[in-house]
């Protein structure tokens, strides 16, 4: 993943005081909020027969699809989905090409003809995010290619305002990546957000072996030395208003 970025500086020598990358991947995350079980099952067949393979025609990936892990039991429903694009025109205009799509449609024709009064979903929320300069593409996890087990973290910050949330990403962009490396915190992607209900805010996904291995990866990351001087930076005070957390699994067909 390193080899993605261009690093001025490595930790060795001292943290970078900026991270060059082009071509910053443009993201859609999706969460379908469903009505029970049965419906998640045929939101699923839809997407690993139908829609996914359909975004990736159009040359859209890598998609991600995951289940919330660890959800309390009266919690509703959810399945995320990642879709990475080259830029927001693709990301955006996905879904009016599906209907000159013959496969897609011949696939997804029972989950397009669900009736009315008999829906799969209560909801689906939608962020469009941009990628950060230190991480500009989403990455396929180590252990997705070594066919093992992997639990993802997803957060996202709120700032306060614009200009404290652009300085949060300035100070991801200027340093605190490479601290996350260093610490065994493995990110997939990183994104501002662009549109979405909780701005201003940047959204990230990291990915561990399992949830032992994700606390003691930020145990490490919370006492390295240069977190602990990057931190106090005045100009990065109050940049982070609230943070939300959740864990992840990948569905069998979710190519993260």
């Amino acid at each position: 993943m390193i080899s993605r970025m261009l690093f001025a500086l490595t930790l060795t020598g001292g943290l970078a005081t900026s991270l060059v990358a082009a071509d910053n991947q443009v993201y859609e995350l999706r969460t379908y909020t469903l009505v029970d079980q049965a419906a998640e099952a045929k939101l699923d067949a839809h997407l690993e027969s139908a829609l996914v393979p359909a975004l990736e025609r159009q040359g859209l990936g890598p998609i991600g699809a995951f289940d919330q892990a660890n959800a309390a039991p009266d919690a509703p429903i959810e399945v995320m989905l990642l879709i990475a694009g080259p830029d927001t025109d693709a990301v955006t205009g996905a879904a009016a090409k599906l209907a000159d799509d013959a496969a897609y449609q011949r696939a997804a024709a029972d989950y397009l003809a669900t009736p009315f009064d008999k829906p799969l979903l209560r909801r689906i929320r939608s962020e469009l995010l941009l990628a950060f300069d230190c991480w500009p593409t989403a990455e396929v996890p180590q252990q997705k290619a070594a066919g093992r087990d992997r639990l993802f973290e997803l957060r996202t910050y709120e700032s306060p305002t614009e200009r404290t949330g652009d300085l949060k990403v300035e100070m991801f962009n200027s340093g605190e990546v490479p601290i996350f490396l260093a610490s065994g915190v493995a990110p997939v992607f990183m994104g501002r957000t662009m549109v979405g209900e909780r701005m201003p805010n940047l959204t990230y996904l990291t990915v561990y072996d399992d949830a032992t291995a994700r606390d003691a990866a930020w145990k490490k990351f919370s006492s390295h030395p240069e977190w602990l001087k990057l931190r106090v930076v005045k100009k990065y005070e109050g940049t982070v208003s609230t943070i939300h957390k959740s864990d992840w699994t990948p569905k069998p067909y979710s190519r993260l």
